[in-house]
């Protein structure tokens, strides 16, 4: 992941070829894709563009025209990068021509190129599309051809649900990663994305109102991550957030100030106490400190907020008066007994927090 030292060592080949003046090789070409990729990690997408197209001009004129599917894959995906929709779209259906003769209609390869296009017409609101060229790779998925490992095809049933949910249809989308679940079968090696799948399930879960699954699938979620070594990272602590906001839906309080409290130590390391994620965490945790009577703890840390909300976003936004209105609530409460049985424990905590919390997690990818 260090990018900058990649590029500038990929740079030093593609200096090496230039300076040999020799016609593209194939060596040049798969530099030209390393340094594009390399590109698009940084997102200097038109840099990536420029590399990636001389990379497949070169494999076709090396007569290697059933390998450039896979490059023309990649120019697809930057075009989408910079939003050029109908570039992107001719770049997959090129490569999708492409993989059906070199590689035959069933093939996963074939399937991934009907999931990029089912996200492209995701992302600009044709969902029927999206939703035939998922159906599309499905039934790949179901019969693929002989040979193929589970994993590549449970990793694209994986994506075929985010898209799914992004178009709210949570159930199917829920299915479709239980069966991705199913295909890694405990897999050694793969724990690390054993626990995004089900993280991911547990945040369908806790959208669907099923508090206890989606409890119970974090759990297995944090338990691999802790044994992976992940337990320092972003992904581990917005994880428990999303735990602890299950927790809270079961009554269980008291876990879920641990959770929250692990969760808001990671990501202040991680993020910083001033990124939106750290401050969710906060405003969980401080509801979390009211409910059990840690009221001053509770006041401490919305004071923070309401700070660092009027900086970012200013006085009058609404998320500022929703802090605020908590604030005073609990300071007219300081200093006098509680009458506890009016109050639910979902008015304590941000309603309209808990709903960006859950849906952070739909992006990350371990």
């Amino acid at each position: 992941m260090q990018f900058d030292e990649a590029q500038r060592l990929c740079q030093m080949a593609l200096d090496i070829h230039r300076e040999n003046g020799a016609p593209a090789s194939l060596e040049e070409a798969a530099d030209r894709r390393l340094m594009g990729m390399i590109c698009e990690s940084k997102g200097d997408h038109e840099a990536a563009l420029e590399h990636l197209v001389l990379a497949s001009m070169a494999m076709v004129a090396n007569g290697q025209e059933s390998e450039v599917a896979a490059v023309d894959c990649s120019i697809g995906d930057t075009y989408l990068s910079l939003n050029r929709y109908d570039e992107a779209i001719f770049a997959y259906q090129k490569a999708l021509t492409s993989l059906k003769t070199s590689k035959g209609e069933n093939h996963p390869a074939v399937a991934s190129v009907f999931v990029r296009l089912a996200d492209l017409y995701n992302k600009t609101g044709k969902f029927r599309d999206s939703r035939s060229y998922c159906e599309n790779a499905l039934r790949i998925y179901e019969k693929p051809a002989p040979g193929i490992v589970p994993e590549e095809i449970a990793s694209g049933l994986t994506d075929i649900s985010a898209i799914y949910e992004s178009m709210e249809e949570l159930e199917q989308a829920l299915k479709l990663l239980q069966k991705a679940l199913k295909m890694y079968n405990d897999a050694p090696g793969q724990q690390n994305t054993i626990a995004g799948i089900e993280a991911q399930m547990g945040v369908l879960y806790y959208m669907l109102g099923n508090y206890s699954d989606s409890y119970s699938s974090f759990k297995n979620a944090t338990t691999k991550l802790r044994a992976s070594g992940e337990k320092k990272s972003a992904f581990f602590g917005i994880a428990l957030n999303q735990m602890g906001l299950a927790c809270v839906q079961r009554y269980a309080i008291n876990e879920a100030v641990q959770l929250f409290e692990e969760a808001r130590s990671i990501l202040e390391q991680e993020y910083g106490p001033y990124h939106p994620d750290t401050l969710g965490v906060y405003s969980n945790l401080a509801g979390t400190y009211d409910a059990v009577g840690r009221l001053d703890d509770a006041i401490e840390i919305l004071e923070f907020i309401v700070g660092m909300r009027e900086e970012k976003l200013g006085t009058a936004h609404p998320d500022v008066e929703d802090e605020k209105k908590r604030l005073a609530e609990l300071l007219k409460e300081a200093g006098r007994v509680r009458n506890r049985k009016n109050r639910s424990l979902e008015t304590l905590l941000d309603t309209s927090q808990n709903t960006k919390a859950t849906s952070s997690n739909g992006g990350i990818k371990v």
